[in-house]
């Protein structure tokens, strides 16, 4: 019944929009301005944000006449408020990434709401930056935007003016700087220069001298110096699934030589703060526990950090973003799509192999586990300590004998 009731609701989208579509459709076919009003979606949380964060610079670099505005959600604008390319940022809470109940009309209300505040922008162009967010699609088409720029992924594509082959197992970040180059190719433009490499577009995200001094100070009370090396822990994620077990990160924690040990979430919950005290209780020297940070204070901290470890999690891209070594734990999520964009040499990545009972492969790509399933699906918590121990050692070996490198 649900997916009855969304086909037909798509088709009347699809129907109500055709006036706007085709005065779109002509205003296309006129040439560019020379400074376009360009719009940027993405509705995801605070890791897919980073993993964003190239083609700000990219589309400016080629553009720099151009308007830039972006629509995030509100969990993860932290991440692009500040960046100097975006000219007007816009805040929009996507349903589906609410991570709460909804009520079942909800989402075409706010779409009829939300376009019709995007058709007083006059965009020129827009780019649905998510392969999958069909109302991202939809809400281009309903805001009358000429020139709308996604993959085709149904039932988005007929909501799109240029649709492009969507290439499944490939970084979100190259993903993204396809669309752009697409982008640029509709306005007239040469495309983007290839290979797309991360020293030829790079996450984005620097922390403020303020919150570098704040990061300092705060370590300074903890009696930790800033000659002092420190390795930051950040155990948690948004999903439980990809949690690792909390005694592998103390025993990880004991194996580091010579290195102060700092446990940091930006912002901790309730159900988080057992696993962080229990992670604490197991390490040999105590360590200091950071919270409440806000996301650029955070950032400053793992710039100050020799390492990182963690699991798939935004701050971790955060600690890509800041040429700081990292080693990610990967289960159900992919890490041909959401690993580290950096120098591999630098970020090293362990991925499960052990599939879960009920899971058609590994990776599944499934979050959404309630918690009596947890126990059936253990692929990270079946991740060993020595296969971390091991990355390391070879990562810490790599730093001492290597001279100093970017992200």
């Amino acid at each position: 019944m649900k997916n009855i009731l969304r086909t037909l609701i798509l088709f009347a989208i699809r129907v109500f929009g055709i006036p706007g579509a085709r005065s779109a459709a002509r205003q296309a076919q006129q040439p560019a301005p020379q400074s376009p009003r360009i719009l940027l979606i993405r509705p995801d949380h605070l890791g897919d944000l980073v993993l964003t964060t190239p083609v700000l610079h990219a589309l400016k670099t080629h553009l720099p006449n151009a308007s830039i505005t972006m629509m995030v959600g509100p969990w993860s604008s932290e991440v692009v408020a500040r960046h100097p390319v975006i000219d007007r940022l816009l805040l929009c809470p996507f349903p589906g990434f609410q991570r709460a109940a909804q009520k079942p009309l909800s989402p075409y209300i706010l779409l009829r709401n939300v376009a019709k505040q995007l058709r007083r922008g006059q965009y020129d162009l827009a780019i649905n930056l998510r392969p999958d967010f069909w109302w991202g699609a939809a809400l281009l088409y309903l805001a009358r935007v000429p020139r709308r720029v996604g993959y085709a992924i149904a039932p988005g594509t007929s909501f799109l003016s240029r649709a492009l082959p969507f290439q499944s197992r490939e970084l979100t970040t190259v993903s993204n700087l396809r669309l752009v180059s697409a982008a640029l190719e509709l306005l007239g433009y040469p495309p983007l220069e290839e290979p797309f490499t991360p020293e030829r577009y790079p996450l984005e995200f620097a922390p403020t001298p303020a919150e570098q001094v704040w990061v300092n100070e705060r370590l300074e009370k903890a009696h930790i110096a800033v000659e002092d090396p420190i390795v930051v822990i950040h155990p948690g994620t948004g999903a439980a699934v990809k949690l690792w077990r909390t005694a592998a990160w103390s025993a990880c924690a004991n194996a580091i030589p010579g290195l102060l040990t700092t446990l940091a979430p930006a912002r901790i919950s309730q159900s988080e703060r057992p696993m962080l005290e229990e992670i604490a209780h197991g390490i040999t020297s105590p360590p200091l526990l950071m919270t409440d940070m806000t996301i650029g204070q955070m950032v400053a901290l793992l710039q100050r950090a020799k390492l990182v470890l963690g699991v798939d999690n935004g701050p971790l891209h955060l600690a890509v973003a800041q040429g700081t070594p990292t080693i990610h734990i990967f289960g159900p999520t992919d890490p041909r799509i959401f690993g580290p964009w950096g120098t591999p040499e630098r970020h090293v990545v362990i991925a499960s192999t052990h599939r879960c009972p009920t899971c058609p492969t590994i990776p599944c790509g499934r979050l959404d586990f309630r918690p009596e399933e947890l126990p059936a699906h253990p692929c990270v918590r079946l991740v060993s300590e020595q296969q971390v121990e091991d990355a390391i050692k070879t990562l810490l070996n790599t730093e001492a004998t290597s001279p100093s490198h970017t992200s």
